[in-house]
């Protein structure tokens, strides 16, 4: 064997090595993950709330309390979290919001929130108002030709 092919083999085999580890640790946080959203689901309780402000912002300047802070990790004290001001009863918390649903939180309203301890899971509108939708982007010109032309040559369902 050259050298070449040496060099070839070994880098393969890293590769390979390297693909089985990221599999299993995969598996591994994604278990992890599933019992964590379990226990979110289960300790759920809907409060109903006035939404004072949103924002993304360093979990530092959020003003959650001292104790949470401490507890995340040194990595994840730099990254932007979704955070909700919001009135519940006679106080103001600070909460912090799941990223799927964060956009469609309306500010300055009154709503019906599934929270579980400081993290909010769902927000339904109260007052029989339903949430605004949110808006879908206009299309260009170009991806409308596109969307066109492929409902005329049958690739794409028509609407």
């Amino acid at each position: 064997m050259t050298t070449f092919q040496i060099v070839l083999l070994v880098i393969l085999v890293l590769l390979i090595a390297a693909a089985a580890a990221l599999y299993f640790f995969g598996k591994k946080a994604q278990k992890k993950q599933a019992e964590q959203q379990q226990m979110l689901e289960s300790a759920k309780q809907y409060v109903s709330m006035l939404i004072i402000d949103k924002k993304r912002m360093k979990i530092k300047d959020s003003g959650l309390p001292q104790s949470v802070i401490s507890q995340t990790p040194k990595l994840m004290r730099g990254s932007k979290l979704p955070i909700i001001k919001a009135k519940a009863g006679p106080q103001i918390v600070t909460l912090i919001c799941d990223e799927k649903i964060f956009d469609s939180v309306p500010v300055k309203k009154e709503v019906k929130a599934a929270v579980s301890g400081i993290y909010v899971l769902e927000v339904k509108g109260l007052h029989g108002k339903s949430l605004p939708k949110k808006e879908e982007k206009k299309k260009g010109f170009f991806k409308r030709a596109l969307e066109t032309a492929q409902e005329k040559a049958g690739a794409k369902p028509l609407k």
